[in-house]
């Protein structure tokens, strides 16, 4: 499989292309620094001290940002695409069931490796939670504490968000505004329960997202799902290939499509 591997991306990687990584991380350092020492402090302050009647809604909607269920997932499409493809008759059918296998490792890789790295930061770090700041400081650390209490920065719920909402994005860019709204949405829900500083939520969100366009380009440099042009983000190199819902008297939303499983989808046999 690594000889496999290699050899793709000796075949796909040809010549330099232009990247943005440094450009976002002068970016994101600059915005992380900037909510550390302007919003932290009145923010945390304000939300312990006032009742907001958002606290019921972020307390409802913040387990998004768990990245078991999405893993889970990921996992389950992943090996049924693989059983899809084995089974297929036709060569389109075992090409569509590849093409969404490799759509599910790159959702699960993003998500488990960006979690992972943000896991092992917020521990290193080990910022206090803005509900257990003993001296009343934004900077209240004590690395490698291994307690729940020091494990703020960054938000390992917002990285979640931030990578699944970009993977999004990189796979249907017509729906970038919806991601970037329901990703500030469901990260800030961090804040509003009042577990995280509002720059935990900012980086968590900004290196989930950079993370996943980051593997974008890996696959990209192997020849898988995605293709990398001279400028701007990645993009797929075909569509993802859902059916369209049949017209019915009255149904006025061409738009729509169904997702059922990779199995009924791909119309194996």
């Amino acid at each position: 499989m690594i000889a496999k591997l290699k050899r793709r991306q000796q075949r796909y990687c040809t010549g330099s292309r232009a990247n943005c990584h440094f450009a976002f991380l002068l970016l994101a350092v600059n915005f992380i620094l900037l909510a550390v020492f302007l919003l932290d402090a009145p923010v945390s302050a304000y939300v312990r001290q006032s009742p907001s009647f958002l606290k019921p809604i972020s307390n409802a909607i913040t387990d998004f940002g768990t990245s078991g269920w999405i893993l889970l997932a990921s996992s389950v499409l992943f090996f049924e695409a693989l059983t899809s493809a084995r089974l297929a008759r036709h060569c389109k059918a075992r090409f569509e069931a590849l093409f969404i296998g490799h759509v599910a490792a790159y959702v699960f890789l993003s998500i488990a490796l960006s979690g992972l790295l943000a896991n092992l930061a917020k521990r290193l770090i080990g910022r206090a939670r803005p509900l257990f700041q003993t001296d009343g400081s934004v900077l209240d650390l004590s690395p490698l504490h291994g307690s729940y209490r020091f494990e703020s920065f960054p938000s390992g719920h917002a990285t979640t968000i931030g990578a699944i909402m970009m993977a999004v994005a990189l796979m249907a860019p017509r729906y970038r505004v919806p991601c970037l709204v329901l990703a500030l949405w469901l990260g800030f829900s961090r804040v509003i329960i009042g577990a995280h500083f509002p720059s935990d939520v900012m980086a968590g969100l900004l290196f989930g997202a950079w993370f996943s366009v980051f593997m974008a380009s890996q696959f990209a440099r192997h020849g898988l799902l995605f293709d990398v042009p001279a400028e701007g983000l990645p993009r797929l190199m075909r569509r993802l290939p859902f059916r369209r819902l049949p017209r019915r008297a009255g149904w006025r939303w061409p738009g729509a499509i169904t997702l059922p499983s990779p199995v009924r989808l791909l119309r194996i046999g």
